[in-house]
C-alpha cells in the first residue's frame, strides 16, 4: 500500500520531501538579498543564474544524497565554498548563516513561517531521514581507560581551505 500525500497526516515519501526542499531552497534563494545582488551583477559572470541554480542543487544533493549526519557548520562551509568559487565573492552580511538557519542571533520573532530556513524546512520535512538541527559533537575525551575514539574523517570537508 502506497503512502499518500492527500491531506491524510501519514508519512511522505523521500521523492516528495527532495521535490519540496528542492521548492524551499529555490525560494529561499529568491529572496536571498545577497545572492540575488551576485545573480543581477553577474559576480560569476554571464552564466551567474545557471551557477546560482547549480548552487541550490548542491544544497539539495548535499541534504538528500550524502550520508552520515549533517551538521550547521558543514553546511555553512560547502555554502560559503560555493559562493566563493562560483561568484568570486565572501558574503560578510552573516546572510550565509541566517539562510542555513543559525538563528541565535536572530532578530525575528521566529513565528513567521515565512521566515523558515533551509534547515528548518528540511527538519520539519522528514526528520527521521534528514536530521541536520544537531550540533557537531566537541573532541573526543578520554574514556575511563584512556582511549580516545577518533571519528573517521568526512570526505572533501577540508576542501577549499587554505
Amino acid at each position: 500500500m502506497a503512502a499518500s500525500n492527500s491531506g491524510g497526516g501519514g508519512p511522505i515519501s523521500a521523492e516528495a520531501a527532495a521535490a519540496a526542499l528542492g521548492e524551499a531552497i529555490k525560494l529561499v534563494f529568491k529572496r536571498w538579498t545577497a545572492l540575488q545582488m551576485a545573480v543581477e551583477n553577474q559576480w560569476g559572470g554571464r552564466d551567474s543564474r545557471a551557477k546560482a541554480d547549480q548552487f541550490g542543487e548542491a544544497i539539495l544533493s548535499w541534504f538528500c544524497r550524502s550520508r552520515g549526519p549533517h551538521y550547521f557548520e558543514d553546511l555553512v562551509d560547502m555554502m560559503d565554498s560555493e559562493i566563493s568559487e562560483s561568484f568570486n565573492a565572501d558574503f560578510e552580511d552573516n546572510s550565509v548563516e541566517e539562510i542555513a538557519g543559525d538563528d541565535n542571533d536572530s532578530d525575528s520573532s521566529g513565528d513567521d513561517d515565512d521566515d523558515m530556513s533551509v534547515m528548518e524546512y528540511d527538519a520539519a520535512a522528514a526528520p527521521e531521514e534528514m536530521a541536520v538541527d544537531r550540533p557537531r559533537p566537541s573532541k573526543p575525551a578520554p574514556d575511563a581507560d584512556g582511549w580516545t575514539v577518533v571519528p573517521p574523517r568526512q570526505c572533501g570537508r577540508s576542501r577549499g581551505k587554505n
